[in-house]
């Protein structure tokens, strides 16, 4: 809408949730008003162009009744940055207070692009102003925008030359400032971290409540039978795996349940989440942190089925990215309620409602090396940008005895609760609680 071709410049409002991570504000763009050229965006009494103050009533009101940020947009020509003119700041001093009166107490401001840069001049009061730090826009690929695309010298280890050689020092930098979470560190999430610890990323939380166990050790990174004796937390052995690959790696351990409050509310700060674990609980958790503060991330697993007649009916691995406002878990049927309500159960009352204590399913390394090699490859190529950033999002399914890779291109309902816009829970940030199982 901003660049369409002609060199002109055009308008539109967003309305934003809040949160607070780690002491910054970040802004979740829930809504999108394009302004109409020559109606909703009209020739300036003072500026060159300007949004019509009807078009701008009828967004700060709905701001107001939402409790969302108000964002006016425009763009200028640059390329690799870009600012506000002093036409635009002084505009920003003659129409603010008002906006802000009217918003009751929720922030106000303005964004202006250029074609690779982006600046932001945010109203917290009257007296209380806000610049930006970046901006990502996540789909397909994760994209970053700055007020200045300017960098200094960027350092990398001779560990990673040959894959530097790949997507460039650049690209290694920002493998090195990603934050990622890994939920579940058995069979998956176990290769999931060495991977992306060879890769250089930077900054992991790991999330699992379970210890080691003899079972495990078939498929288990740098498990042995020494962790089985000491009764070791399969998180402070995934710790262990990461340091030996990339010691400058900084590693937040939580041997708990992610359903927990207590536990999902330290990964609000995460760029990226990958769901190794299988409890219909985690799911849960991590569809609505992908949705509400808007983190990329992906849903992992192998299933081995049994046919009636004994044989091997299907032995299948799955990697299913889920990105923000796109088809979620909900939307296709990965969530069963009657799994939550089983899982809310203690082992007592299971048994008492003879619901017994079920087998544990089948794990082979092999068929966890098939979703944690295609996952990681899918961030390393999402989050660096190496593909096009257009294009649908699939749900990668490998069927290993009929060797058939299945693409399925996940369903979306239009007034989905977790990722519609409709809904009550997407963009909306620290406004709304997480659906865990305590605070």
């Amino acid at each position: 809408h901003l660049f369409p071709g002609d060199n002109d410049e055009h308008g539109a409002v967003l309305l934003a949730g809040m949160s607070h991570i780690n002491e910054q504000l970040t802004l979740l763009i829930r809504e999108v008003h394009l302004a109409v050229d020559g109606v909703d965006y009209v020739e300036g009494k003072v500026g060159y162009r300007a949004l019509q103050p009807r078009f701008i009533h009828r967004l700060i009101t709905r701001a107001r009744d939402e409790k969302l940020v108000y964002l006016a947009v425009h763009n200028h020509s640059s390329d690799r940055q870009v600012g506000f003119s002093q036409i635009d700041l002084d505009s920003h001093d003659l129409g603010y207070p008002a906006l802000l009166q009217i918003s009751r107490g929720m922030p106000v401001g303005a964004l202006v692009f250029g074609h690779r840069s982006v600046a932001a001049d945010i109203w917290i009061s009257k007296t209380t102003k806000m610049g930006i730090s970046d901006a990502v826009v996540i789909g397909r690929t994760i994209q970053r925008f700055a007020p200045s695309l300017e960098s200094g010298p960027i350092f990398t280890s001779l560990a990673h030359e040959r894959q530097v050689r790949m997507f460039g020092k650049a690209g290694q930098a920002e493998l090195s400032e990603c934050r990622v979470a890994v939920l579940g560190l058995g069979g998956i999430g176990s290769l999931v971290t060495e991977y992306l610890a060879r890769l250089g990323v930077g900054h992991f939380t790991l999330v699992d409540g379970d210890i080691v166990e003899e079972s495990n050790l078939s498929r288990i990174v740098g498990a042995s039978a020494a962790d089985v004796r000491k009764k070791l937390a399969k998180v402070k052995i995934a710790k262990r795996i990461i340091l030996a690959a990339n010691k400058r790696a900084r590693v937040k351990l939580f041997v708990d349940d992610i359903a927990k409050g207590s536990i999902a509310s330290k990964l609000t700060d995460c760029d990226y989440i990958f769901l190794a674990a299988d409890s219909m609980r985690a799911r849960l958790v991590f569809n609505a942190l992908v949705h509400q503060y808007f983190i990329p991330g992906v849903q992992l697993g192998s299933k081995i089925r049994p046919g009636a007649d004994g044989s091997l009916a299907d032995v299948m691995s799955a990697n299913r990215p889920v990105r923000p406002g796109h088809a979620c878990l909900w939307c296709n049927q990965l969530i069963d309620t009657t799994a939550l309500a089983k899982e809310a159960k203690t082992d007592d009352e299971r048994k008492a409602q003879e619901y017994g204590v079920e087998e544990p399913n089948p794990s082979v390394i092999s068929l966890n090396a098939i979703s944690a090699a295609h996952a990681v490859n899918d961030f390393l190529m999402d989050y660096l940008c190496l593909r096009a950033s257009e294009g649908p999002i699939y749900y990668e399914h490998f069927h290993c005895l009929s060797q058939k890779r299945d693409l399925v291109q996940p369903r979306k309902d239009t007034d989905c609760s977790e990722c519609s816009v409709h809904g009550l829970r997407f963009g909306r940030g620290d406004s709304v609680e997480l659906p865990c199982i305590d605070g």
